[in-house]
């Protein structure tokens, strides 16, 4: 990770006041990559969904969580690249704070690309994954909203419909 990826998210905290990682250069000793959905209680309820990739968590706030339902899109808005240890926080961000709330991690577990190239995958606004964690199992779809519109930051959280067949596996 270099220092650049994780500028925007170092920038709106005050460490001095806040638990919250700052985020170290950390080599990942791993070849599985992680995710983690983390309840918010800031000035809204909402969850933030994590991918891990490029050293960092991608992140998206999902105001309403995510659905089990394939008929349900939830809105995800892109938020600022967080440092690997935030996977782990759980605990108070303090009143003044940004993001002032109380932090609980929600779900966890490891993910998997359904598609060649995730970077371009993530540009282009359409990402397919597969999740394994404690409650959300399966395939996914991350989809930009307006999808020429690079800087749009609304997404869609969808989970695909599985067969019977691929349930059984």
């Amino acid at each position: 990770m270099d220092k650049e990826q994780l500028h925007e998210y170092r920038k709106k905290r005050n460490f001095r006041i806040s638990s919250e990682p700052k985020g170290k250069s950390l080599k990942k000793k791993k070849d599985k990559l992680i995710f983690v959905v983390q309840e918010h209680h800031a000035s809204h309820l909402h969850y933030d969904f994590r991918l891990e990739w490029d050293g960092v968590l991608k992140s998206w706030a999902v105001p309403k969580g995510p659905s089990l339902d394939p008929k349900v899109k939830r809105l995800a808005v892109q938020t600022e690249d967080h440092p690997l240890e935030y996977a782990k926080f759980e605990g108070e961000i303090p009143k003044g704070e940004y993001g002032a709330g109380e932090v609980f991690i929600w779900d966890a577990g490891t993910w998997e690309a359904e598609v060649e190239d995730i970077d371009e995958a993530l540009e282009k606004g359409n990402l397919k994954f597969k999740l394994k964690g404690k409650k959300l199992k399966g395939s996914f779809v991350l989809v930009r909203t307006h999808y020429n519109e690079s800087r749009n930051k609304n997404w869609l959280l969808i989970k695909h419909k599985e067969s019977a067949e691929k349930k059984l596996h």
